[in-house]
């Protein structure tokens, strides 16, 4: 396991007897705060570009989520066509500066989380330096993705609340906070937080694994260790579609719950929601609503994220070598 200090090496002396080889210590600590904060800065890129791209989409699927109106592409061509119409082309990224406070600090603690996590869990089944096998893998991949969730989840429920509201319903992102915790207590910002929790577990860590196994898999059969950004693509986008298809049904649920004060219901438990959405809407049209778009969405963003961290991850690490060499 490394510590940032080389160990000292076994030699022979003059005699023949064992004598220690003292070695310079290294303390690799400024090199981990690098790695730490490369992680945070191209998680952050890769977070903010994904989402930027699929905002109309994701805002639409959200509106469809979160009522009781039957989902098809047509709908939602319609809606987004109408939505331009009446309401101007930035419309369709309304919320999106919310989603960017949450997102930005979500993908870096992810990211530079799952990084951490493998190197901790690479310590602790002896693989350090090398690819975990699957179980840690996936373990990781599910630590990322619950850390990072649990810090900045009040910023996901703000979010879901500006994408479902007129917007003189509320001005702005501290607007929404004050409102909420006024009128339906604090409690009420983590509202959601049981099923979204349950949810980002596989969908994190099958998305990670499904990335990772791949890239391996690719490096194994093709002979190059880094593949190239479009294989990288279609890497992330089969990540994402397998996780999101996993975790959907309790993606509906959180977002039911989520904006329960907007939209007249009152929903308590998981289950009990899952229940009144089933009886209202039935097992297909209600707890897989939009699953279609997020399958065009999903594949998307996880693409871009992924792709934009590897890449940004590559391009300053070539930075500092040169800086280094300089």
């Amino acid at each position: 396991m490394e510590n940032g200090i080389k160990e000292s090496q076994v030699g022979l002396n003059k005699n023949g007897a064992h004598s220690i080889i003292p070695t310079a210590v290294v303390s690799e600590g400024p090199k981990n705060d690098r790695s730490v904060l490369n992680s945070l800065m191209s998680g952050a890129l890769a977070g903010a570009v994904a989402k930027t791209v699929v905002a109309p989409l994701d805002r639409t699927k959200i509106i469809f989520q979160v009522s009781s109106n039957r989902f098809s592409a047509k709908e939602a061509y319609k809606l987004i066509y109408h939505t331009y119409r009446n309401e101007g082309l930035l419309s369709l990224w309304r919320g999106n500066s919310a989603t960017m406070v949450r997102v930005i600090p979500y993908a870096a603690i992810q990211f530079c989380a799952h990084e951490q996590y493998k190197k901790l869990l690479g310590s602790y089944y002896g693989f350090q330096g090398n690819a975990l096998t699957p179980i840690p893998r996936l373990l990781a991949g599910s630590l990322a993705g619950t850390t990072a969730t649990v810090v900045t989840y009040p910023l996901d429920l703000v979010r879901a609340r500006m994408a479902v509201t007129p917007k003189e319903m509320y001005s702005n992102i501290i607007h929404v906070f004050i409102r909420m915790s006024r009128e339906e207590g604090l409690r009420s910002l983590y509202r959601g937080f049981n099923p979204t929790i349950l949810g980002v577990i596989p969908y994190a860590g099958i998305s990670f694994f499904t990335y990772e196994t791949l890239k391996k898999l690719h490096a194994e059969h093709s002979g190059r260790a880094q593949p190239y950004p479009f294989e990288r693509l279609f890497f992330g986008a089969c990540a994402g579609l397998l996780g999101q298809s996993a975790s959907y049904p309790l993606d509906v649920v959180r977002r039911r719950m989520q904006t329960a004060g907007v939209t007249g219901h009152t929903y308590g438990t998981i289950l009990s929601t899952m229940k009144e959405i089933v009886a209202e809407e039935g097992v297909i049209r209600g707890l897989y609503k939009g699953l279609s778009m997020n399958w065009v969405k999903g594949p998307v963003a996880v693409g871009i994220s992924f792709t934009t961290f590897d890449l940004t991850q590559i391009l300053l690490k070539k930075l500092q070598r040169l800086s280094v060499q300089r």
